[in-house]
């Protein structure tokens, strides 16, 4: 047996077993397009469908002015902001100096950084 009959059995071995490892791939699932919304696969139990389109934002309107959300206080709590559902999102964001309440000089900032 000459030389290159060694190195060329392992070769067309190790080359019949990667291509069974490839067409033994699962080859049903299709890539989505950027056209489609959402997805469906199968499962052991039922079929599984996954929407990749987010929810739309509902309107909360305008921003209502300091003195209505903080009740006539210096500054705006967390359970008082939760009447404006946009506030009590970005709580934490709007609360700069990090003490558990928006003051005026805060939401203030805050609102002009929503519009």
């Amino acid at each position: 047996m000459k030389l290159r009959t060694a190195f060329l059995i392992p070769l067309v071995a190790g080359s019949l077993l990667l291509a069974g490892n490839a067409l033994a791939q699962d080859q049903s699932q299709s890539t989505p397009t950027s056209d489609t919304t959402s997805t469906t696969f199968n499962s052991p139990k039922g079929q599984v469908t996954i929407n990749s389109q987010p929810a739309a934002v509902p309107d909360a309107g305008p921003a209502p002015d300091f003195a209505t959300l903080s009740g006539g206080k210096k500054s705006i709590t967390e359970a008082q902001a939760a009447a404006y559902p946009p506030l009590a999102n970005d709580f934490e964001y709007a609360d700069s100096n990090r003490n558990g309440s928006i003051s005026k000089a805060e939401y203030q900032r805050w609102v002009k950084q929503m519009h």
